[in-house]
Formats: C-alpha cells, sequence, structure tokens
C-alpha cells in the first residue's frame, strides 16, 4: 500500500503546486478512504484496491488542482489539511 499511496502523492503533486508533500498525502488518503467507505454503505462487493487506486487516481486527474481550495471552504476539515507548518515541495 506505501508504494500506492506514494504513486498517488506525487501524482498529485504533479498537478496541484500549492500542496506540500504532507498534504498531498493527507488527501489521497481522504479520498482512497472515502471511496472504499462509500463504495461499502452503498452495498456494493469489494473490488480490491487495483479498483481503488484507479478512481482515486481518475479523481486526481480531475480535481486534483483545485483540492488546495477545498480547506478554506470546508471547516470541517481544515485541521487536516492546514499546511501552514508543512515543507513545500
Amino acid at each position: 500500500m506505501e508504494e500506492t499511496f506514494q504513486k498517488l502523492t506525487e501524482r498529485l503533486l504533479a498537478t496541484n503546486s500549492h500542496l506540500s508533500v504532507a498534504r498531498a498525502r493527507t488527501w489521497v488518503e481522504l479520498l482512497w478512504e472515502d471511496f472504499e467507505t462509500t463504495y461499502a454503505k452503498a452495498g456494493y462487493e469489494y473490488k480490491g484496491k487495483e479498483a481503488t487506486e484507479k478512481i482515486v487516481a481518475k479523481w486526481i486527474d480531475q480535481y486534483g488542482r483545485h483540492l488546495h481550495e477545498f480547506a478554506a471552504r470546508n471547516k470541517k476539515y481544515k485541521h487536516l489539511l492546514d499546511d501552514s507548518d508543512d515543507v513545500t515541495h
């Protein structure tokens, strides 16, 4: 899993230069967990990590360049996405 998360983090960083490495990794983990949780709650059969990786990669490609704007608009997740103390890449 570490290799998969690292690859997705690098993909996100390539599309969004506003994110630090730590925040990009947080986004990857949040997107991964969100998809798997939502899919399970909907009653679908688990398709494996490959299917989740494809979906998260698709979301990164579609929405990755705007993810840094999300925390400013959503106070519920702001503490998870605060990058004021992070080193940028």
